[in-house]
This record gives structure tokens, sequence and C-alpha cells, in this order.
């Protein structure tokens, strides 16, 4: 009715965990799943070995750096089902898919494989690389509402031909937020005589890792997202037989300078010149604090983000009238949803939509708006980690409503 204000929805009370993280005061965090959010005693790690470094940075960076890399390489190597050896530190899955994708050596007709569902960084070095074999870059069209399992199987399957030399697969896709069955997919690649390289950039923390049973050719993932390490801290996991032909997106000292007790894969990537590499430190010190936070440990910590979002899902289709695009078994920590029909056909207006920017600034609520499709659909995403509640969901139900 005209002159009448409708009142605006009541920012729900804090999650007891959100104690633990320095998100903003009077705001809603749905998106751990851009990068991540750093709890406060891994920070504290963090600003402790920063002030080691600059209280004695040669004595630190050149004779203490190895030691204090390995117990966190450990520790990282167990909770991803992997050996040490096999494991280096790189600073984002983009920077992991660099490596591997240039170390690459492609000749003119090779063929490289993706899908209309990955990442825009990544899909970007995939491009550059054709482009300076004079090699062709395939993307398979996976669907999107995706109703099961096999049809994203059978997608990648449909593209794949005797001049595919490499496949990138996500195992979580980040708009899309959907848990790509990638053991299925890689074992049907390999029968085709195609390697894979799985973009795990939302995977460590979110999924249960077992990597030297999955056994892809190479693997990357991050580490700022859901294991909550610092901005910085990624991975990347290579297979023995192919870790001779691997180099780092940064060359530096380790081409021609061997250490004892470490493999020559370990050697190239361990130093890529001067950083600062307390984000890689802190790896262990953020698994074990996450892996603390629930009676059941990692394992719980996941369920409960999973369960989290499939409830948050549930929710906002009810409330806002809209179809899920995929089923509960294809989702993590993270579920996206169209938008309502209102909110279709609108020009996009700067690098962010204005109703994103809105929801931020008027209700405190963070939550990306993503546009796919032709024709174009709009969507949103939502995540679930540890500091997020069920009442969230709603007042997002709620503002989403009100704009």
């Amino acid at each position: 009715m005209i002159g009448v204000r409708t009142q605006k929805p009541t920012l729900p009370a804090p999650s007891p965990f959100r104690r633990h993280w320095r998100l903003a005061p009077g705001t809603v965090f749905l998106n751990h799943g851009s990068f991540g959010a750093c709890p406060r005693p891994v920070l504290e790690r963090q600003a402790e070995w920063r002030r080691q470094m600059e209280a004695a940075p040669v004595q630190f960076l050149w004779r203490r750096y190895e030691e204090a890399l390995e117990p966190a390489r450990t520790v990282l190597a167990r909770f991803l089902g992997a050996r040490p050896r096999d494991v280096v530190f790189v600073t984002n899955a983009t920077t992991g898919v660099n490596a591997v994708v240039r170390s690459l050596a492609l000749r003119r007709g090779d063929e490289l494989l993706t899908t209309n569902l990955d990442y825009n960084a990544c899909h970007n070095v995939l491009v550059e690389a054709a482009r300076r074999a004079s090699a062709k870059l395939v993307v398979a069209p996976m669907p999107f509402p995706l109703r099961r399992a096999d049809d994203a199987i059978e997608a990648v399957m449909r593209m794949v031909t005797p001049r595919t030399r490499l496949a990138m697969i996500d195992h979580v896709t980040s708009d899309t937020a959907l848990v790509l069955p990638v053991g299925r997919i890689m074992r049907e690649l390999e029968t085709r005589g195609v390697d894979t390289l799985v973009d795990g950039a939302h995977a460590p923390g979110m999924l249960p890792l077992q990597l030297s049973r999955l056994r892809p050719a190479y693997y990357t993932g991050n580490l700022h997202k859901w294991v909550c390490a610092p901005k910085g801290a990624a991975f990347l996991w290579a297979r023995e037989d192919k870790q001779a032909g691997l180099q780092p997106a940064v060359m530096s000292h380790g081409q021609n300078r061997p250490r004892p007790g470490h493999t020559a894969f370990q050697d190239r990537f361990d130093w890529p010149g001067t950083i600062d590499p307390s984000a890689w430190l802190c790896v262990g010190e953020a698994i074990r604090w996450l892996g603390e936070l629930l009676p059941g440990g990692w394992p719980e910590l996941r369920r409960h983000n999973h369960d989290l979002v499939v409830q948050a899902r549930r929710h906002l289709c009810k409330r806002l009238e809209v179809e899920p695009p995929c089923p509960e078994n294809l989702l993590g920590s993270m579920a996206t949803l169209p938008l309502p029909r209102r909110f279709q056909g609108r020009p996009r207006a700067g690098k962010i939509d204005d109703e994103q920017l809105r929801l931020y600034d008027e209700f405190g609520i963070e939550v990306p708006f993503i546009r796919m499709g032709q024709p174009e659909t709009r969507w949103f995403r939502v995540s679930a980690q540890i500091y997020n509640r069920p009442e969230e969901y709603a007042y997002l139900a709620d503002c989403l409503s009100a704009l």
C-alpha cells in the first residue's frame, strides 16, 4: 500500500562459534566460499611467525625455514591422505593450475579439455597454453541445473578425442557449487589415456580426501577456504610418475640446489623467491584447531556444514518459491539457487550487481550474485561454515524479499 513502510528485517543473533573469527559486527557472512575467513587463534599464530621472521630475517628465512615448513607439510599430507613427498605448497589453486598446465609439452593439434562450469582464472590458463602451442581448448557443455551425477560424466566423456592430452575437472564447481564425481570421471578418462588435473579449490576441509587412493595425475586445492588457513595457503599434489616434468609457476634456486631429505619436486617448489611463508607455516595449526572445534573432529565439522547448507537451501527455495538446481547429494558446504523471477532480466550495472551491494550496505549480508547461461539466468550462492546459523538464511530470505 502506498505510504506504508515495510519494517526492516531483524538481524539474527550470531552463533557462539563466531567469537573465534574477526568478522565485522552487524554482518551476516554467507560467502565463506570465496576467500574463507581465518580464525583468531590461527591469525595469532601467523603473527608470531611474522614476529620471528622480522626479528631475524636471515636466520628465519635462510636457516630455519625448512625445519618449520616440514611439520606443516606432514600435517597437511596426513589430512589429504597423501605422502609428504608428493605434496608442495603454493599460494592458491590457480598457481597450482598454472604450474601443471604450463609444464605440459603441448604440440600443435593437441587438445585440452575443461567444462563450461570451470573457474574463470583457471580457464584462462588453458586458453593461453593452447594459444601458445597452437593446440585446441575443448569445453564440455555440462548442464546446469544438473539432475544426476551421471549427466556430468557423460558431458565430459562426449568431448574426449584421441587428441585429448589433459582434462581439468573441478572437484567442487565455484559458481554452481556442485560436488562433481571426480573419481568416476577420472577413471573413465584413464581408460581413454587422458590425464586429469583436479581443480580442488573448495574441496579441502569441505570433503574427505584420500589422494593416494584417488590418484589423479595432479590435484591442487586451497587451504584458505574451508581449512581456514591464512590467505596464500594452498597445495599441489602430483602423482610420482608426473613429478619429474613439473615446474613451478615461478622458477628459483631449487632447479640446481638439491637438499638432503627432499625430493627434486619439493626442491623446485619450496622456495619461490622471497615471500612471507607464514600462511604455509600455519596450515598445521589451522587443521588442528578446526579439528578440535566439535567432539567428532573434522568428520563432524564437514557433516555439520553440509547439513546446514542443505537445511538452508530447503528454506530458501520454499520462501523464495524457486526450484533447487541439483539433488542434495551433489552439495558440499555451498549451494547455488536461482534468484526469484522478479530479479531476472535486469542488466548488469557494474562489477558487482546492485542488489548484491544493497544486501551488504543496507542489511549487512555478504552473499555473491552470479550470471550464467544462455539465455542468462541470475543466481546467488550461500555457504555454510561453523559460525553460521539457520536464522541467518531466514534473514537473507527476508532481506531479498525487501529489496
